[in-house]
């Protein structure tokens, strides 16, 4: 997709007319928002790569970075592909415990030989992700745990392989394999190989003072968290601006190039968002919006990259994290979508 410029330093702005889009469908985003889904903070708007909406609510700015939850593992899964190319990583056939040659499993642990990379981007690993009647992941006993890597091998092999399993430890796995890999930890390797060719705020380091709740998923996290040992969490984690988040939306609808340099593979984009029974690619989520295909980045509380390359649309959002919040995709069916003429 050819672009008259590229918002590497500063984004343009233009009106919805300049992109074909009607201004009175999108004006009816902001009071819909701050009567149905007040814990979004903010929303960004880009049609054909120019800002045609940016809206920001309950005090935050465009200057501020926000918890973003798992829209983190598709940064991951990006990471993932720039390391394959770069000839870090093999392939995506590669097996997880090439990576880990000090971890040691049973004898008669097959299955957990069999684990390869392809499987923890497409949630198809067997990891035992649910606790016993209960539909949740034990993160919290992640959180308390010395070495999430070896608590998360030892949960790999031990629930039912080829099935999707949504499993956010799993992608810690990831992180991890990238920092065997590169000898960067993933956020220092997104710095330098995503972040910085795009114009996205490079991560600065913080240091993790605890591991409490508020540390690990609340209002402490800062930057891009990491584990005990160092390893950025895969999963989530990442706090990074709406802006930011809408460039790497628009890098996915260039097929990767940015600036006519190919940040991510072309071949990683397209494998990564081709549909599947389970409507899960590389850690993105897969769907089809007016009969074309479509993908999106969710985190907790309703945060989401929504890609549309058809209608070379990308949409932002940056939510607080709170329990059931209300689905996004209306809001778009209501207010984006007709505003396309």
């Amino acid at each position: 997709m050819i672009r008259d410029y590229w918002p590497t330093q500063e984004w343009q702005t233009v009106t919805p007319e300049a992109v074909g889009m009607a201004p009175d469908k999108l004006a009816s985003l902001d009071p819909t928002i701050r009567s149905r889904y007040g814990n979004i903070n903010g929303i960004v708007i880009v049609r054909n790569g120019y800002i045609v909406y940016e809206q920001y609510f309950n005090g935050y700015g465009p200057a501020d970075t926000h918890n973003v939850a798992s829209v983190t593992k598709s940064f991951i899964s990006a990471l993932i592909g720039i390391a394959i190319d770069k000839g870090y990583i093999k392939s995506v056939e590669q097996k997880a415990l090439e990576f880990f040659p000090e971890y040691v499993p049973a004898a008669n642990d097959i299955l957990k030989r069999t684990v390869t990379i392809r499987h923890l981007l497409t949630m198809t690993a067997p990891i035992a992700s649910h606790t016993t009647g209960k539909n949740w992941e034990p993160l919290d006993r992640l959180r308390r745990q010395r070495d999430w890597v070896r608590y998360i091998l030892d949960l790999l092999g031990t629930g039912q392989p080829g099935k999707f399993q949504y499993s956010t430890a799993g992608v810690h796995l990831l992180s991890a394999i990238i920092t065997r890999a590169t000898g960067l930890c993933a956020r220092e390797f997104a710095n330098q190989h995503l972040f910085r060719p795009t114009g996205m705020s490079e991560i600065p380091d913080h240091a993790m003072k605890s591991f409490l709740l508020d540390d690990v998923f609340g209002k402490n996290v800062s930057g891009w968290i990491k584990d005990p040992q160092g390893i950025t969490t895969g999963g989530w984690g990442l706090t990074i601006t709406v802006r930011d988040i809408a460039r790497f939306g628009l890098l996915y609808l260039n097929n990767g190039v940015w600036d006519d340099q190919q940040v991510i593979p072309a071949v990683w984009i397209e494998e990564s968002t081709a549909m599947n029974a389970n409507k899960y690619g590389y850690l993105w989520w897969l769907f089809e919006a007016d009969g074309s295909p479509a993908y999106t980045a969710a985190g907790s509380g309703g945060s989401h990259i929504y890609c549309l390359p058809n209608k070379d649309l990308v949409v932002a959002i940056a939510s607080k994290i709170i329990p059931k919040p209300a689905d996004r995709w209306p809001l778009l069916e209501k207010c984006v979508l007709p505003a396309i003429v």
